[in-house]
């Protein structure tokens, strides 16, 4: 978990707008530590941090461990050439400043709440989301070493019978992932995850939400390997993405496209609440457009 935060910070009154931020980090047991923007010299100093008892009071031995907030251009850009994780704090007096180089920005640290710095730390560092959980099962972001587990799970003919098939390549498998990683999960904030069985430890499958060209509704997508099939995983996994979906993504409808034949997958999205909507032809192939809509199942 993220440990220390450190605010670099010039404005003047910066202590007095983060102050209800560092009560809650207290309250969630992460350090904080603060130092004042400088001209010249302190970037320097911050690299031979360990002879610089300011400096290294807000640095750990592992770069990782602490997130960076700054209001300072030059200090963005810096440490996030030099791998540190920042976050850029726009306010009033730094608007004409360049933070085109900070993938995140706060405006308003008072409406900041731990838990979104905890997300943000998680995707700066490469450290996969924690999705949600149900009574057997973990579900979270994908990583590059599930996919060995994928292969293992994807080799029996079943499972792409209805679906497509990995990469024959894993090298190109593990490329997919990373491009995913930054620009599925970066951009949207979800996508397809890995679903990881409690007891055991193991991947089970992957279930999740995309967005499909063409359509505006997120759609359910999900596999569950053969050895943990006709025990109720797929139902009860499926189930938690669509109530994180409403409840943290706010979406009030899904959709799911079932390949003609695959009875089975009919039938769970039926008991989960969707209805048939239309036949649809991708890829030379028809499906039948199934759609859970807040209002048919409330």
């Amino acid at each position: 978990m993220l440990k220390k935060i450190c605010f670099i910070l010039k404005k003047k009154n910066a202590m007095e707008e983060i102050e209800g931020l560092l009560q809650e980090l207290s309250d969630n047991l992460v350090e904080s530590c603060f130092m004042e923007s400088a001209e010249g010299g302190l970037h320097n100093r911050f690299k031979e941090h360990k002879e610089d008892e300011e400096i290294s009071s807000c640095m750990y031995e592992k770069k990782e461990d602490v997130l960076y907030i700054t209001d300072d251009a030059v200090w963005q850009r810096k440490l996030q050439e030099d791998g540190y994780p920042v976050v850029a704090y726009l306010h009033a007096e730094n608007r004409e400043e360049n933070f085109s180089f900070s993938g995140y920005a706060i405006e308003n640290p008072a409406e900041i709440e731990y838990q979104s710095l905890e997300l943000v730390w998680r995707r700066l560092t490469g450290r996969p989301w924690m999705i949600t959980e149900t009574k057997r099962c973990v579900i979270r972001e994908t990583v590059t070493e599930d996919v060995g587990e994928f292969y293992e799970i994807y080799q029996d003919a079943s499972i792409t019978e209805y679906m497509e098939d990995l990469y024959a390549d894993r090298d190109e498998e593990i490329a997919y992932i990373k491009d995913y990683i930054k620009n599925v999960y970066g951009f949207y904030g979800y996508g397809m995850w890995t679903v990881l069985e409690k007891k055991s430890g193991r991947i089970i499958g992957r279930a999740g939400l995309n967005l499909r060209e063409g359509y505006e509704i997120p759609e359910l997508g999900f596999v569950i390997g053969v050895p943990w099939q006709r025990q109720g995983f797929a139902y009860e996994v499926c189930m938690a993405v669509l109530q994180y979906g409403k409840a943290e993504l706010n979406f009030t409808s899904f959709q799911a496209f079932v390949m003609e034949g695959n009875t089975k997958s009919r039938m769970l999205c039926e008991k989960l609440g969707f209805a048939y909507r239309e036949k649809v032809e991708m890829g030379g192939m028809l499906y039948d457009r199934m759609v859970w809509e807040e209002s048919v199942t409330a």
